[in-house]
């Protein structure tokens, strides 16, 4: 080591040379840089060396024991690392970099998207261009992270990361069908049927209405449909978890429009009465045999109801899609907002699903 590193120093107490096995006051000190493959920053180490002129006998007092007088034991001194105390949160805080679970035909349709609104609205300059913000936006809606964190390492204002989602999320919405262009358009490629299910999606605003007695706990309502492989076409409005799934359903006229399209849909037994057609019409709404305290199934009907599941299965896997997307897992926003947030997440599921 180069003798001009080092640097002369003079402690207030004794210090402990463990290599000498003695006490010293003056010292000198260095410290030298060093690169190292770590997963944590790590501080350049501090050497210490006793001052070259100093003899045991310039520390020798009346009253001294045999460890010294500073009452510190050598145990205690620390060499070689120093100590960062600086705090972890602030404007100097850690950025860290995490990959996205996520494929990128979502990304390249979001980033087109944005360019395409910018340019039709003309706006001329943004804070960082429309790849980066469409991947902040995903990440926001993929893995649930809060907007502060993510503009504290892309050097924008947390506001301005709202801003983007909420602008994101309503040029996706305004891209989803509606219910009856959603069942022309599955008439038209041939299918004869559709796949009918409700969920509930959890909230964090606890009130009455938001309840739900089937889930035991405050959601709101969203009603799908699917294709007969599983893929969403379409979503309701978000209802309040209090609402049943048939009220649901009556609301948005389901049955009468199925009947228009010439599309029957199927159900599960959370759908019985839905369809209150007469006994001479075809059902719009198949939902299977349900059992009574004085009347079990026959076998007939038990083979039936497996039958039905069977068929059922894929929309549940369009509604598991669905809710890949962790800013579903609550959400803690206006539920007004809500509805579209869902809309939203239906674009990019299909654009996920279909790459």
């Amino acid at each position: 080591m180069d003798e001009s590193a080092w640097t002369p120093i003079k402690y207030v107490s004794s210090v402990w040379d463990a290599e000498e096995e003695r006490w010293g006051s003056d010292a000198e000190l260095a410290e030298v840089p060093f690169t190292t493959f770590s997963p944590t920053p790590l501080i350049a180490p501090e050497y210490w060396r006793p001052a070259p002129t100093q003899s045991v006998e310039d520390f020798a007092s009346p009253g001294r024991d045999d460890r010294g007088v500073t009452g510190v034991p050598p145990a205690a001194v620390e060499f070689g690392v120093k100590k960062n105390n600086d705090i972890v949160e602030g404007p100097d805080g850690l950025v860290y970099m995490a990959r996205l679970p996520l494929a990128s035909a979502p990304l390249n349709y979001l980033a087109t998207l944005i360019r395409g609104y910018l340019k039709k609205i003309g706006s001329r300059w943004r804070a960082l261009p429309a790849g980066k913000i469409s991947g902040i936006v995903l990440a926001v809606l993929r893995c649930d992270q809060r907007p502060g964190d993510l503009a504290g390492g892309n050097g924008v204002h947390r506001t301005t990361v709202s801003r983007w989602v909420r602008e994101v999320v309503g040029l996706l919405a305004a891209r989803a069908l509606r219910l009856d262009r959603s069942l022309k358009k599955i008439a038209r490629k041939g299918g004869g049927v559709v796949l009918l299910d409700g969920s509930l999606i959890r909230t964090g605003i606890a009130n009455r209405k938001n309840y739900s007695g089937k889930h035991k706990c405050h959601g709101l309502l969203v009603i799908a449909l699917t294709d007969d492989r599983g893929r969403l076409v379409w979503v309701s409005a978000v209802r309040p978890g209090r609402t049943s799934e048939i009220t649901a359903c009556r609301h948005d006229k389901l049955t009468a429009k199925l009947r228009a399209a010439g599309l029957g849909a199927i159900a599960d037994f959370g759908f019985v009465g839905l369809d209150d057609s007469g006994p001479d019409a075809d059902p719009a709404v198949i939902t299977g045999y349900k059992a009574a305290r004085n009347r079990p199934l026959t076998r007939s009907q038990r083979l039936s109801n497996k039958a039905l599941a069977a068929v059922r299965a894929p929309v549940e896997h369009g509604f598991a899609h669905l809710k890949n997307w962790r800013v579903l897992g609550k959400v803690r926003t206006d539920p007004k907002w809500a509805t579209a947030l869902v809309r939203a997440l239906l674009v990019l599921t299909n654009r996920e699903v279909a790459r």
